[in-house]
């Protein structure tokens, strides 16, 4: 990739899985009522021919890892999960209270933190107590993410008997000297291990997470760790950049110096080379910075041109409300956001007062749902058009000047009532998204909110 767009485009900007992006959230008019009014809009809307989505934190880790931007409470103390749990639990009814019938789940993802800190008998009490008053939509997912060093047959065995058939691991790197700085050390064969023996439990897809750009890492690493990875052959991937962001609060991605990681260039070629070596082997790119393999759903999605993108990621299908429980967790009532506190202490006082434990959020207006359509556009299926019009906004032609640069660098092509990404441009999406937010263009930030996009 040409040294001169990377030197050109690389700047902090949102990785967009919300539109307003969090810093832009408008927390002066937001209040809880407005929050549940939202809830209940889009719940009866949409319940009963979508469904609903649940994210649900879990934000116990025994050890930092230095890569993670993720909230998490570091502990080896287990007394710590049966009341968390009971917390997620009574805040699931908090949110039932304001229903008006029994949501349908379509989609319910475990993240972290380290999900598979607790136990599969722990795991198997709350996915029991989350369905005891919802039912299962038909195409229902179940997925979590594991620890490949603390994941167990009894964990995967127990998720699968609820219902579970997706697991993304962790990866990484493979490489031990990036290991060490990021103090997430795990074996090739631990990984091989536990992803054989979720497809002998039953698991339908077994996805991998690796990330390049991170400390002491070179292309040779990539290589090897896509190397290794093509042994046992996942069937998604999420091959991505990582976000150096440690000035945010609760943060450890201090245990290196910034000198150790690799310049820009070198991230791309890292990608590059990546992208290149998946390829031959039989993956293809979904979005940005996800692979699979075509028998996956998230490549079945892109070519019946529903995916989606939310605070999960990529997703092979939507809803358009999605709850989330626990710490820390955004929910998306496709109205509105609303983020939970990020302290456990708080969170449990909170969930115990019979108050739902929501701390900010915003209410889109309908100029924020317009430009929200268009940057999931591009972030899902690299166009948009503005050709009806529920799509235009004011300042639509001030964003097509503010692309001009990027169509004579050949990243995008502008017709009539539409733009297209190039395949030049893929890697520049992000780019080509904040052209559209307006929030950002409205207040640049004077400190840097953002990692970088390359």
């Amino acid at each position: 990739m040409c040294s001169t767009l990377i030197d050109k485009y690389n700047i902090p900007g949102p990785r967009y899985t919300s539109y307003p992006t969090v810093p832009y959230w408008d927390n002066t008019t937001f209040s809880l009522k407005d929050w549940i009014i939202s809830v209940k809009k889009s719940f009866d809307e949409s319940n009963d021919t979508e469904g609903i989505s649940l994210y649900i934190h879990l934000p116990f880790c025994e050890s930092m890892c230095t890569f993670c931007g993720c909230h998490k409470r570091i502990t080896k103390r287990h007394d710590v999960e049966e009341p968390y749990m009971n917390s997620i639990l009574k805040e699931w009814q908090l949110y039932l209270n304001l229903l008006r019938n029994k949501p349908k789940i379509k989609e319910l993802h475990l993240g972290g933190g380290t999900p598979t800190f607790f136990s599969p008998e722990n795991l198997d009490y709350l996915i029991n107590g989350i369905f005891l008053h919802a039912e299962r939509a038909e195409d229902c997912e179940l997925s979590f993410e594991g620890h490949p060093n603390n994941t167990t047959r009894e964990h995967l065995q127990a998720l699968y008997d609820v219902g579970f058939r997706r697991v993304s691991f962790g990866v990484q790197d493979y490489n031990e000297k990036v290991q060490k700085a990021i103090n997430r050390i795990q074996s090739f064969e631990n990984v091989k291990y536990i992803t054989e023996t979720a497809r002998a439990v039953g698991f339908t897809s077994v996805g991998h997470d690796i990330i390049f750009g991170l400390p002491f890492q070179t292309e040779e690493a990539v290589i090897n760790t896509i190397l290794k990875t093509k042994e046992l052959l996942p069937d998604r991937l999420a091959f991505y950049s990582y976000a150096h962001v440690p000035w945010q609060k609760g943060n450890g991605q201090r245990g290196f110096d910034e000198s150790n990681l690799p310049t820009a260039k070198q991230k791309r070629d890292q990608y590059e080379t990546g992208k290149k070596l998946l390829s031959e082997v039989g993956y293809v790119e979904i979005g940005m910075d996800h692979f699979a393999l075509q028998n996956d759903s998230l490549y079945k999605s892109m070519k019946d041109e529903t995916l989606h993108r939310n605070f999960m990621g990529y997703t092979a299908s939507k809803t358009q409300m999605m709850i989330g429980l626990g710490v820390s967790s955004i929910s998306d009532s496709w109205y509105g956001f609303a983020q939970n506190v990020k302290g456990v202490e708080e969170y449990e006082h909170l969930i115990n007062e019979g108050i739902i434990p929501v701390y900010r959020g915003h209410i889109l207006t309908q100029e924020d749902e317009i430009i929200r359509k268009h940057i999931l556009s591009l972030m899902c299926h690299f166009e948009t058009s503005w050709d009806l019009e529920a799509y235009h906004f004011s300042e639509l032609p001030e964003v097509l000047i503010r692309l001009k640069e990027m169509e004579k660098d050949e990243l995008l092509e502008i017709s009539n009532s539409q733009i297209r990404v190039t395949d030049k441009g893929r890697p520049f999406v992000r780019n080509i998204c904040m052209a559209f937010d307006l929030r950002l263009q409205h207040s640049k930030p004077e400190t840097q909110l953002f990692s970088m996009t390359m």
